[in-house]
């Protein structure tokens, strides 16, 4: 287990940096919040932290539109809390990663107020820009997630931008080698101080068909799991995912490589591909790329034993020899797991992402089984929501309210006479951390039992992972080997009825975790019958693991 590098080993915990926790009373989460909280991490045994953007930024798209790479927004701390912060966490053993956000700016960053000032400015090619076509219609049809045209037709300069996103997030230029030796730089600027890890924001993005290419219509066929009306009517062929993005990953990878020290320095890439071969293309032909393209698989299949036995079967088969796999349940983008499935199936929910093998990522306030929080028309902050009022699917506020600490107005995230930058929401009573620390049966409980297993288990942390047959086809069941001939079982029922199962494989073993967290070293015999509640799933180890 400690020769693996601790990206491998470890789960990390999504941190929405203005929703964690309040310091200074203003009613928005900080970096100095984090640093305020990082014992409680430590407690529940999380090993990294991915911490969403803190830059400076005007939040035209929550943080994601970076006004500078290289500072602390001012409303969040500054580059000595961050420091504070990094030293703090690494004293804990808990690394940390950070959000960059390679393919836009915000259009208030100095390189962009400087292309758009003329079309002979040095940095004019630092961004994309096109005349528009005979008729004066934008330069191509790619069209956005959020809707309508990527391109912005600028005044002053008589030429179209390009922003994959929102218009005040421009796409920078990556074919322009000045803007790659800055971005890089913007990385070794945060490696010099200490970070671990990056999540490298939409990194399939970040090149794109050099000849802008209109893209070719598709029969409805959506780039991830929601509807996004035109959008979806694209086959998304020449404005994201350029081969050419290999070679720029190979050579950030030899940035990383470079810096030594006890924890490898590593990057995960938020990549929406279903297709697993293509996929897996980002970990590198010869593991030379990401260490991990994000897998986002669990978050739109049906939650049903059939639909995550194939997912799970697939991404393996997917992966390149050597290649560590990993899985998310949730996180800033996407409803949280208990409003998605239901309170009993988030349990069964965190127990398969904590059994599973590969590296999981654990969105904050999942631990307690938060809900999605209704956010009044006039408290919506989200642009997505404001650009889209007639599709509550793009608000994404409902996921990003702050951390319930304590039951009661304030929640212990800020001051109970200050309003919170989003509602905090009235389902208070027992969704938060000091409550589920006083109950043995809470969610809290069941998230750090899991962590716990998971550390204390090498066959958990790194073993081999094969899926079990014979058991009721609602009930997934599979195995985890690791070294030394260490073993797991895991058993989860996607039924709302009781269901039993029998196999061989869990003759002899004991109920560690149960996702009811009540049946803790019950033995199973050597008929292999195992009993399951609605919902249920448990970790069956060896007696003598606890």
């Amino acid at each position: 287990m400690t020769k693996a590098p601790w990206w491998q080993r470890g789960t990390i915990y999504q941190i929405y940096p203005r929703s964690f926790q309040d310091s200074n009373g203003d009613g928005i989460g900080d970096l100095a919040g984090i640093l305020a909280r990082l014992d409680y991490l430590a407690w529940l045994g999380v090993d990294a932290i991915w911490i969403s953007p803190f830059y400076p930024s005007p939040l035209a798209d929550g943080g994601y539109d970076v006004s500078d790479f290289v500072d602390v927004d001012l409303r969040l701390g500054d580059l000595a809390t961050f420091d504070q912060l990094v030293a703090r966490a690494h004293a804990l053993d808990i690394a940390i990663v950070i959000d960059i956000v390679p393919n836009h700016s915000s259009d208030e960053h100095p390189w962009f107020v400087e292309s758009r000032s003329s079309r002979d400015n040095p940095r004019r090619d630092w961004y994309v820009w096109r005349d528009g076509r005979p008729d004066g219609s934008p330069p191509n049809n790619w069209l956005r997630v959020w809707g309508g045209p990527t391109w912005t037709f600028d005044e002053t300069t008589g030429q179209y931008y390009l922003h994959l996103f929102h218009a005040k997030q421009p796409d920078l230029n990556w074919r322009n080698p000045a803007v790659k030796a800055a971005m890089f730089d913007v990385f070794r600027f945060w490696l010099e101080r200490g970070v671990d890890g990056f999540r490298i924001d939409v990194a399939h993005a970040i090149m794109k068909d050099p000849e802008l290419r209109d893209n070719p219509p598709a029969a409805g066929t959506s780039l991830m799991h929601r509807e996004f009306g035109e959008f979806d009517r694209q086959m998304h062929l020449h404005d994201r995912a350029h081969p050419d993005l290999h070679p720029v990953y190979r050579e950030l990878r030899a940035i990383l490589d470079s810096y030594g020290g006890e924890r490898p320095r590593m990057a995960i890439g938020e990549i929406h591909e279903f297709d697993w071969d293509r996929w897996a293309g980002y970990y590198g032909i010869d593991l030379d790329e990401l260490h991990m393209p994000f897998n986002f698989g669990l978050l739109g299949i049906p939650w049903s034993a059939a639909a995550v036995r194939e997912l799970v079967a697939s991404v393996e088969r997917a992966l390149p020899a050597g290649a560590w796999p990993n899985w998310v349940l949730g996180n800033h983008d996407e409803a949280r797991i208990a409003t998605r499935l239901g309170d009993a199936q988030a349990r069964a929910a965190v127990l398969l992402l904590l059994t599973l093998r590969g590296t999981p990522t654990l969105y904050y306030g999942e631990e307690l089984g938060m809900r999605n929080v209704a956010i009044p028309p006039e408290r919506v902050q989200d642009p997505w929501a404001l650009l889209n009022p007639d599709r509550p699917s793009f608000n994404r506020d409902p996921a990003r309210t702050p951390m319930r600490w304590t039951a009661g107005a304030g929640a212990g995230f800020c001051p109970a006479e200050v309003e919170p930058w989003l509602p905090i929401g009235g389902d208070l009573e027992a969704l938060d951390v000091e409550s589920q620390r006083e109950e043995p049966r809470s969610m809290l409980a069941l998230t750090r039992a899991l962590l716990a297993a998971r550390r204390a288990s090498d066959a958990l942390s790194l073993g081999a992972y094969a899926a079990l047959a014979g058991a009721p086809d609602d009930v997934h069941v599979f195995e985890r080997t690791g070294s030394g001939g260490s073993r797991a079982v895991v058993v989860l029922s996607f039924a709302s009825e009781p269901r039993e199962v029998a196999l061989p494989a869990l003759a002899g073993l004991a109920v560690a975790v149960s996702t009811h967290m009540d049946r803790a070293g019950e033995q199973i015999g050597a008929d292999g019958r195992l009993r399951l509640r609605p919902h249920e799933g448990c970790l069956v180890q060896p007696p003598d693991v606890s």
